[in-house]
């Protein structure tokens, strides 16, 4: 059980809890690796990353596996004036969550935000559960719902 599940049914929010291995994939590969284990393409499957606004405010991007941030877009759309990818130690710190398993559910400390406008595209789209080799199947709506997520153009 990880604070993403606990978090998802004290909400009453719908969940598939899906298992991959996990191993053998590079920092850069996890998601795509997860997608591929899965068994599901790989569109579905979004990645969490912790990005800081302004050297400062911490926020959620929740992005396609297969596509990069564009943090220019991020920081447009948190109304910042510009946005870095968070030390490592200091997105594990502020979610509670390891590198690689940071899921955008059950943070230790809720951050805003932000959801890629690809996600809504998608019936089922799939998360880390908070830890390597756990991943949440769930919709959209839902994933919204659960983390208060803006939809926006996030992506290059």
């Amino acid at each position: 059980m990880t604070p993403a599940v606990s978090s998802l049914e004290r909400a009453g929010i719908p969940f598939q809890l899906l298992v991959y291995e996990a191993g053998g994939a590079g920092e850069g590969d996890i998601g795509v690796a997860a997608a591929r284990s899965l068994g599901v393409p790989e569109h579905s499957v979004f990645k969490t990353l912790i990005s800081e606004l302004n050297q400062g405010e911490l926020v959620v991007a929740i992005v396609p596996v297969a596509a990069r941030l564009n943090l220019k877009k991020l920081a447009r759309a948190a109304g910042a004036k510009s946005a870095g990818m968070a030390a490592p130690t200091r997105a594990e710190k502020t979610t509670g969550y390891v590198t690689g398993g940071i899921s955008p559910i059950g943070q230790k400390n809720t951050l805003r935000a932000f959801l890629a406008a690809e996600a809504v595209t998608q019936t089922t789209i799939h998360v880390s559960a908070g830890k390597r080799g756990l991943e949440l199947a769930l919709s959209p709506t839902d994933l919204i719902a659960a983390t208060g997520a803006v939809v926006c153009e996030l992506t290059a």
